[in-house]
C-alpha cells in the first residue's frame, strides 16, 4: 500500500475534501458523529489526510493548538482529534503513521505535549504516548446545538500525553481553557 500524507488547514478544505471525511468519520464514529458536518464540538486548526495508492482517503487525524494549564502551569498543546482509518486499511500502518505526522508538524515548533483521549490505548503506547489520570476542568459545548453548556469537571482516565518539548508534564488538574476533544 502506498501512503501519502497531506497536511491541510481548515481553511483550505474543498468540497471533495469535505465530502471524503465526512464519509470516514461516519464510517468511524457511526454512532455518534454528527451527519451534517466534519466535525463535533469545534473546527480544527488543520488536519492530516491519509491517501492510498489510488488517492482514496483511508485515514484522518485533527489537530487543535492551545494552552492549557496542567498542574499550575501554563503548557502549550497539540491535541490530536478523531483520528480515524478506513476499515479496510487498518493495522497497515496508517495510524502510526498519522502520529508520526504529528511529531513531525511539532518538530521546532512551541509546543509542549501532544494530547489526545483514547479508549484502545494500544497505537498510542506503540507511538510514545502515556497515560495520564487527571481532574480536567472544560468549557462544556452542546454538540446538537454548537453552544456552551457550562463548565465541566471530571476524573478522566483516557486521556495520553506524549512531551514534544523540554518540560516535563506537570500532574495536577487539567484546564482545557477551552472545550474537550
Amino acid at each position: 500500500m502506498i501512503l501519502r500524507i497531506e497536511q491541510v488547514w481548515e481553511t483550505d478544505l474543498n468540497k471533495e475534501m469535505t465530502a471524503a471525511i465526512q464519509g470516514l468519520l461516519l464510517q468511524s464514529f457511526p454512532d455518534i458523529y454528527p451527519k451534517d458536518r466534519i466535525f463535533f464540538k469545534q473546527l480544527p486548526h488543520f488536519r492530516f489526510l491519509a491517501y492510498d495508492s489510488e488517492n482514496r482517503l483511508i485515514g484522518h487525524a485533527a489537530a487543535d493548538y492551545r494552552m492549557m494549564n496542567a498542574g499550575g502551569k501554563p503548557v502549550r498543546v497539540l491535541g490530536v482529534i478523531d483520528l480515524c482509518v478506513e476499515a479496510s486499511s487498518r493495522l497497515r500502518g496508517v495510524g502510526s503513521a498519522l502520529l508520526a505526522a504529528m511529531d513531525r508538524f511539532c518538530e521546532g515548533r512551541a509546543i509542549d505535549f501532544i494530547l489526545l483521549f483514547a479508549d484502545d490505548r494500544t497505537l498510542y503506547l506503540k507511538n510514545g504516548y502515556h497515560p495520564v489520570q487527571a481532574k480536567c476542568k472544560w468549557m462544556k459545548v452542546n454538540h446538537e446545538t454548537l453552544s456552551t453548556a457550562g463548565i465541566g469537571s471530571e476524573d478522566m482516565d483516557a486521556l495520553m500525553v506524549k512531551q514534544v518539548g523540554p518540560d516535563r508534564w506537570n500532574e495536577g488538574e487539567l484546564d482545557f481553557l477551552g472545550y474537550l476533544y
